[in-house]
Protein backbone atom coordinates (compact mmCIF):
# COMPACT_ATOMS: atom_id res chain seq x y z
CA UNK A 1 0.00 0.00 0.00
CA UNK A 2 1.30 3.46 -1.06
CA UNK A 3 0.67 6.09 2.05
CA UNK A 4 -0.22 9.49 1.40
CA UNK A 5 0.54 12.72 2.91
CA UNK A 6 -2.11 13.33 5.55
CA UNK A 7 -2.56 16.96 6.04
CA UNK A 8 -5.68 17.16 7.87
CA UNK A 9 -6.02 19.27 10.75
CA UNK A 10 -7.73 16.75 13.34
CA UNK A 11 -7.96 13.80 13.42
CA UNK A 12 -4.61 14.00 11.93
CA UNK A 13 -1.28 12.21 11.12
CA UNK A 14 0.01 9.59 13.50
CA UNK A 15 3.45 8.71 13.52
CA UNK A 16 3.94 5.64 11.21
CA UNK A 17 6.00 3.81 13.46
CA UNK A 18 3.47 3.87 16.28
CA UNK A 19 0.71 2.20 13.75
CA UNK A 20 2.88 -0.30 13.13
CA UNK A 21 3.71 -0.94 16.62
CA UNK A 22 -0.25 -1.16 17.35
CA UNK A 23 -0.53 -3.19 14.52
CA UNK A 24 2.12 -5.84 15.61
CA UNK A 25 0.21 -5.85 19.10
CA UNK A 26 -3.18 -5.26 18.20
CA UNK A 27 -4.20 -9.30 18.51
CA UNK A 28 -1.73 -9.66 21.34
CA UNK A 29 -0.94 -7.16 23.33
CA UNK A 30 2.06 -7.63 25.58
CA UNK A 31 1.99 -11.82 25.45
CA UNK A 32 -1.36 -12.03 27.37
CA UNK A 33 -3.53 -13.21 24.60
CA UNK A 34 -6.04 -10.95 23.88
CA UNK A 35 -6.25 -7.19 22.94
CA UNK A 36 -5.62 -4.28 24.71
CA UNK A 37 -9.41 -3.59 23.93
CA UNK A 38 -10.73 -6.28 24.98
CA UNK A 39 -8.80 -6.06 28.68
CA UNK A 40 -10.14 -4.85 31.71
CA UNK A 41 -9.29 -1.12 32.20
CA UNK A 42 -8.73 -2.31 36.14
CA UNK A 43 -6.29 -4.93 35.12
CA UNK A 44 -2.63 -4.93 35.85
CA UNK A 45 -1.94 -4.64 32.36
CA UNK A 46 -3.96 -1.79 31.26
CA UNK A 47 -2.91 0.07 34.91
CA UNK A 48 0.45 -0.37 33.30
CA UNK A 49 -0.18 1.13 30.24
CA UNK A 50 -1.92 4.20 31.80
CA UNK A 51 0.87 4.42 34.25
CA UNK A 52 3.65 4.59 31.85
CA UNK A 53 1.49 7.07 29.79
CA UNK A 54 1.43 9.45 32.69
CA UNK A 55 5.02 9.05 33.56
CA UNK A 56 6.34 9.93 30.07
CA UNK A 57 3.70 12.68 29.95
CA UNK A 58 5.59 13.81 32.87
CA UNK A 59 8.95 13.09 31.57
CA UNK A 60 8.62 14.87 28.56
CA UNK A 61 7.05 17.79 29.71
CA UNK A 62 8.64 18.13 32.64
CA UNK A 63 5.35 18.37 34.54
CA UNK A 64 5.78 19.12 38.59
CA UNK A 65 5.03 17.09 41.35
CA UNK A 66 1.89 19.26 42.18
CA UNK A 67 -0.04 18.41 38.96
CA UNK A 68 -1.96 15.79 38.14
CA UNK A 69 -2.23 14.29 34.75
CA UNK A 70 -5.84 13.21 33.42
CA UNK A 71 -7.28 11.65 31.14
CA UNK A 72 -10.64 12.07 30.41
CA UNK A 73 -13.70 12.15 27.82
CA UNK A 74 -15.41 14.37 25.79
CA UNK A 75 -12.83 16.53 24.06
CA UNK A 76 -11.46 19.95 24.74
CA UNK A 77 -15.18 20.93 23.90
CA UNK A 78 -16.12 19.63 27.30
CA UNK A 79 -13.26 21.22 28.71
CA UNK A 80 -14.90 24.59 27.40
CA UNK A 81 -17.80 23.99 30.33
CA UNK A 82 -16.29 21.51 32.90
CA UNK A 83 -13.14 24.08 33.33
CA UNK A 84 -15.66 27.30 34.60
CA UNK A 85 -18.02 25.12 35.93
CA UNK A 86 -15.31 23.76 38.32
CA UNK A 87 -12.77 26.58 38.97
CA UNK A 88 -15.23 30.54 38.06
CA UNK A 89 -18.07 29.91 40.97
CA UNK A 90 -19.72 33.15 39.82
CA UNK A 91 -16.97 34.61 39.67
CA UNK A 92 -15.35 36.60 36.19
CA UNK A 93 -12.71 35.12 33.98
CA UNK A 94 -10.66 36.73 31.12
CA UNK A 95 -10.39 35.13 27.98
CA UNK A 96 -8.49 36.09 25.00
CA UNK A 97 -11.31 35.70 22.04
CA UNK A 98 -8.39 34.22 19.06
CA UNK A 99 -11.06 32.41 16.81
CA UNK A 100 -13.47 29.42 16.59
CA UNK A 101 -12.09 27.48 19.31
CA UNK A 102 -11.36 30.60 21.96
CA UNK A 103 -15.19 31.68 21.05
CA UNK A 104 -16.28 27.97 22.10
CA UNK A 105 -14.98 28.33 25.19
CA UNK A 106 -16.34 31.99 25.82
CA UNK A 107 -19.77 30.80 25.01
CA UNK A 108 -19.70 27.55 27.77
CA UNK A 109 -17.78 30.20 30.36
CA UNK A 110 -20.51 32.91 30.31
CA UNK A 111 -23.29 30.30 31.48
CA UNK A 112 -21.08 30.17 35.00
CA UNK A 113 -19.93 33.66 35.91
CA UNK A 114 -18.72 36.74 33.86
CA UNK A 115 -16.26 36.79 30.81
CA UNK A 116 -14.36 39.69 30.50
CA UNK A 117 -13.13 39.37 26.50
CA UNK A 118 -9.33 41.19 27.24
CA UNK A 119 -8.46 40.99 23.39
CA UNK A 120 -9.87 40.26 20.23
CA UNK A 121 -8.77 39.47 16.52
CA UNK A 122 -12.16 39.33 15.01
CA UNK A 123 -11.54 42.62 13.60
CA UNK A 124 -9.19 40.93 11.16
CA UNK A 125 -11.01 37.43 11.20
CA UNK A 126 -8.67 36.15 13.57
CA UNK A 127 -5.69 36.55 11.40
CA UNK A 128 -3.41 37.38 14.47
CA UNK A 129 -2.60 37.95 17.73
CA UNK A 130 -4.47 40.48 19.61
CA UNK A 131 -3.21 42.67 22.49
CA UNK A 132 -4.85 42.18 25.26
CA UNK A 133 -5.69 43.74 29.15
CA UNK A 134 -5.78 41.02 31.59
CA UNK A 135 -8.30 42.52 34.80
CA UNK A 136 -6.57 42.06 38.52
CA UNK A 137 -9.65 40.55 40.15
CA UNK A 138 -9.78 37.38 37.66
CA UNK A 139 -10.94 33.97 38.75
CA UNK A 140 -8.19 32.61 35.82
CA UNK A 141 -7.24 33.80 32.75
CA UNK A 142 -8.02 31.45 28.96
CA UNK A 143 -6.31 31.36 25.94
CA UNK A 144 -6.13 29.14 22.57
CA UNK A 145 -2.58 28.56 21.86
CA UNK A 146 -2.70 27.25 18.28
CA UNK A 147 -5.96 28.44 16.70
CA UNK A 148 -6.45 25.44 13.32
CA UNK A 149 -8.58 27.58 11.57
CA UNK A 150 -6.96 30.79 11.71
CA UNK A 151 -3.84 29.02 11.53
CA UNK A 152 -2.52 31.46 14.62
CA UNK A 153 -0.33 30.82 17.48
CA UNK A 154 0.76 32.51 20.50
CA UNK A 155 5.16 32.20 20.79
CA UNK A 156 5.35 33.15 24.32
CA UNK A 157 2.75 33.12 27.11
CA UNK A 158 1.43 36.05 29.46
CA UNK A 159 2.68 36.11 33.24
CA UNK A 160 -0.35 36.21 34.94
CA UNK A 161 1.36 35.94 38.16
CA UNK A 162 -1.09 34.32 40.76
CA UNK A 163 -3.88 34.38 38.73
CA UNK A 164 -3.81 30.74 36.87
CA UNK A 165 -3.06 30.63 33.19
CA UNK A 166 -5.05 28.15 31.61
CA UNK A 167 -4.82 27.12 27.98
CA UNK A 168 -6.03 25.00 25.73
CA UNK A 169 -3.49 23.25 23.72
CA UNK A 170 -5.27 20.55 21.42
CA UNK A 171 -3.43 21.06 18.28
CA UNK A 172 0.47 21.77 19.43
CA UNK A 173 0.81 20.81 22.58
CA UNK A 174 4.41 18.01 22.16
CA UNK A 175 5.19 20.40 19.23
CA UNK A 176 7.83 22.92 21.75
CA UNK A 177 9.26 22.92 25.25
CA UNK A 178 7.10 24.39 27.98
CA UNK A 179 7.48 25.41 31.13
CA UNK A 180 4.17 23.72 33.02
CA UNK A 181 5.04 25.64 36.14
CA UNK A 182 4.23 28.73 34.20
CA UNK A 183 0.28 27.25 33.58
CA UNK A 184 -2.64 26.96 36.23
CA UNK A 185 -3.98 23.98 33.75
CA UNK A 186 -3.30 22.78 30.32
CA UNK A 187 -5.64 20.73 28.41
CA UNK A 188 -5.68 19.21 25.34
CA UNK A 189 -7.85 16.76 22.77
CA UNK A 190 -5.33 13.79 21.37
CA UNK A 191 -6.07 13.93 17.75
CA UNK A 192 -3.48 15.81 16.32
CA UNK A 193 -0.12 15.96 18.12
CA UNK A 194 -0.73 13.02 20.53
CA UNK A 195 -3.07 10.32 19.58
CA UNK A 196 -6.12 8.99 18.03
CA UNK A 197 -9.69 11.15 18.82
CA UNK A 198 -11.11 9.61 22.34
CA UNK A 199 -9.01 10.79 25.21
CA UNK A 200 -8.16 14.50 26.37
CA UNK A 201 -5.57 15.26 28.53
CA UNK A 202 -5.57 17.48 31.44
CA UNK A 203 -2.57 18.73 33.65
CA UNK A 204 -3.78 20.51 36.41
CA UNK A 205 -2.52 21.92 39.39
CA UNK A 206 -3.57 20.29 42.25
CA UNK A 207 -4.32 23.44 44.20
CA UNK A 208 -6.90 24.32 41.78
CA UNK A 209 -8.50 20.73 41.83
CA UNK A 210 -8.76 20.91 46.05
CA UNK A 211 -10.03 24.79 45.35
CA UNK A 212 -12.76 23.41 43.11
CA UNK A 213 -16.61 23.74 43.05
CA UNK A 214 -18.72 21.43 45.84
CA UNK A 215 -21.56 19.19 44.71
CA UNK A 216 -21.22 18.61 41.11
CA UNK A 217 -22.02 15.79 38.60
CA UNK A 218 -19.10 13.27 39.67
CA UNK A 219 -18.22 13.01 35.79
CA UNK A 220 -17.72 16.53 35.71
CA UNK A 221 -15.85 17.10 38.95
CA UNK A 222 -11.83 17.19 38.01
CA UNK A 223 -11.97 15.90 41.74
CA UNK A 224 -13.42 12.69 41.10
CA UNK A 225 -10.59 11.94 38.16
CA UNK A 226 -7.85 12.80 40.30
CA UNK A 227 -9.07 10.74 43.47
CA UNK A 228 -9.93 7.86 41.23
CA UNK A 229 -6.83 8.03 38.90
CA UNK A 230 -8.92 8.88 35.51
CA UNK A 231 -10.84 5.13 36.30
CA UNK A 232 -13.59 6.64 37.81
CA UNK A 233 -15.47 5.05 34.49
CA UNK A 234 -13.93 2.97 31.99
CA UNK A 235 -11.61 5.06 30.48
CA UNK A 236 -11.01 5.09 26.24
CA UNK A 237 -8.17 2.35 26.69
CA UNK A 238 -7.17 2.16 23.20
CA UNK A 239 -6.89 5.68 22.86
CA UNK A 240 -4.85 5.72 26.29
CA UNK A 241 -2.45 3.34 24.73
CA UNK A 242 -1.56 4.92 21.14
CA UNK A 243 -1.14 7.82 22.98
CA UNK A 244 1.47 5.89 25.43
CA UNK A 245 3.23 4.70 21.83
CA UNK A 246 3.09 8.32 20.84
CA UNK A 247 4.79 9.45 23.75
CA UNK A 248 7.84 6.52 23.48
CA UNK A 249 8.23 7.31 19.98
CA UNK A 250 8.90 11.85 21.05
CA UNK A 251 11.25 10.10 23.48
CA UNK A 252 12.94 8.04 20.96
CA UNK A 253 13.17 11.01 18.49
CA UNK A 254 15.03 13.24 21.17
CA UNK A 255 11.92 14.53 23.02
CA UNK A 256 10.54 18.00 22.56
CA UNK A 257 14.00 20.04 22.03
CA UNK A 258 14.77 17.89 18.70
CA UNK A 259 10.31 18.38 17.75
CA UNK A 260 10.79 22.10 18.02
CA UNK A 261 13.44 22.23 16.06
CA UNK A 262 11.89 19.81 13.03
CA UNK A 263 8.41 21.82 13.19
CA UNK A 264 10.55 25.27 13.28
CA UNK A 265 11.85 23.26 9.44
CA UNK A 266 8.91 22.55 8.14
CA UNK A 267 7.09 25.56 9.13
CA UNK A 268 10.21 27.45 7.14
CA UNK A 269 9.65 25.47 3.98
CA UNK A 270 6.24 25.55 3.53
CA UNK A 271 6.17 29.90 4.83
CA UNK A 272 8.89 30.43 2.50
CA UNK A 273 7.46 28.87 -0.46
CA UNK A 274 3.97 30.81 0.48
CA UNK A 275 6.04 33.95 0.73
CA UNK A 276 8.22 33.24 -2.63
CA UNK A 277 5.58 32.07 -5.09
CA UNK A 278 3.22 34.55 -6.72
CA UNK A 279 0.08 32.19 -6.57
CA UNK A 280 -0.01 31.93 -2.76
CA UNK A 281 -0.98 34.25 -0.40
CA UNK A 282 -0.32 33.41 3.27
CA UNK A 283 -3.81 33.82 5.48
CA UNK A 284 -2.17 34.98 8.79
CA UNK A 285 -0.05 37.81 9.99
CA UNK A 286 3.73 36.67 9.60
CA UNK A 287 4.39 37.33 13.36
CA UNK A 288 1.97 35.14 14.73
CA UNK A 289 1.53 32.44 11.86
CA UNK A 290 1.00 28.89 13.50
CA UNK A 291 3.95 26.06 13.38
CA UNK A 292 1.21 23.59 13.08
CA UNK A 293 -1.87 24.79 10.69
CA UNK A 294 -0.43 26.77 7.58
CA UNK A 295 -3.47 28.85 5.89
CA UNK A 296 -3.61 29.96 2.48
CA UNK A 297 -5.38 31.35 -0.03
CA UNK A 298 -5.06 30.82 -3.97
CA UNK A 299 -5.22 33.94 -6.42
CA UNK A 300 -7.18 34.06 -8.60
CA UNK A 301 -9.91 31.75 -6.30
CA UNK A 302 -10.97 29.89 -9.30
CA UNK A 303 -8.13 27.88 -8.78
CA UNK A 304 -8.22 26.82 -5.15
CA UNK A 305 -10.65 23.78 -6.15
CA UNK A 306 -8.46 22.49 -8.36
CA UNK A 307 -5.22 23.04 -6.75
CA UNK A 308 -6.93 20.80 -3.85
CA UNK A 309 -8.45 18.29 -6.30
CA UNK A 310 -4.91 17.59 -8.32
CA UNK A 311 -3.35 17.54 -4.95
CA UNK A 312 -5.50 14.34 -3.68
CA UNK A 313 -4.65 13.21 -7.43
CA UNK A 314 -1.46 13.37 -6.33
CA UNK A 315 -1.51 11.92 -2.48
CA UNK A 316 -1.52 15.06 -0.81
CA UNK A 317 -4.83 14.85 0.92
CA UNK A 318 -6.34 17.63 3.71
CA UNK A 319 -5.72 20.42 1.99
CA UNK A 320 -9.05 21.81 2.29
CA UNK A 321 -9.47 24.94 4.32
CA UNK A 322 -11.97 24.92 7.00
CA UNK A 323 -15.61 24.97 6.06
CA UNK A 324 -15.90 28.22 7.91
CA UNK A 325 -12.86 30.49 6.29
CA UNK A 326 -12.48 28.49 2.88
CA UNK A 327 -8.86 28.80 1.51
CA UNK A 328 -6.55 25.82 1.54
CA UNK A 329 -4.83 24.79 4.99
CA UNK A 330 -1.85 22.60 5.59
CA UNK A 331 -1.69 21.02 9.13
CA UNK A 332 2.18 19.76 9.77
CA UNK A 333 2.06 18.36 13.39
CA UNK A 334 4.97 16.62 14.80
CA UNK A 335 4.07 13.24 12.71
CA UNK A 336 4.35 14.85 9.27
CA UNK A 337 8.04 14.20 7.98
CA UNK A 338 9.93 17.07 6.91
CA UNK A 339 9.70 15.20 2.90
CA UNK A 340 6.10 15.27 3.43
CA UNK A 341 6.37 19.38 3.33
CA UNK A 342 8.95 19.22 1.17
CA UNK A 343 7.26 17.30 -1.46
CA UNK A 344 4.22 19.41 -0.67
CA UNK A 345 6.19 22.38 -1.80
CA UNK A 346 7.14 20.58 -5.09
CA UNK A 347 3.72 20.08 -6.13
CA UNK A 348 2.97 23.76 -5.40
CA UNK A 349 5.94 24.77 -7.44
CA UNK A 350 4.44 22.98 -10.39
CA UNK A 351 1.13 23.89 -10.15
CA UNK A 352 2.16 27.81 -9.87
CA UNK A 353 4.29 26.88 -13.50
CA UNK A 354 0.97 24.89 -14.95
CA UNK A 355 -1.17 27.84 -14.11
CA UNK A 356 0.05 31.18 -14.93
Amino acid sequence: MSRKYNFYAGPAILPLEVMKKAREELLDFNGIGLSVMEISHRSKDFVAVADAAEAKIRSLLGVPDNYSVLFLQGGASTQFGMIPMNLLKGGKADYVHTGSWAKGAIKEAKLFGTVNVAGSSEDKNFSYIPEFTLSSDAVYVHLTSNETIGGIQFRTFPDTGDIPLIVDMSSDIFSRRLDVSKFGMIYAGAQKNMGPAGVTLVIMRNDLIDNGAENLTSMLSYRTHREKQSMYNTPPCFAIYIVKLVMEWLESNGGLEAMEAVNDKKAKILYDAIDGLSLYNGTAEPKDRSKMNVTFRITPGELEGKFIKEAEARGFIGLKGHRSVGGCRASIYNAMPVEGVEALVKFMEKFEKDNK
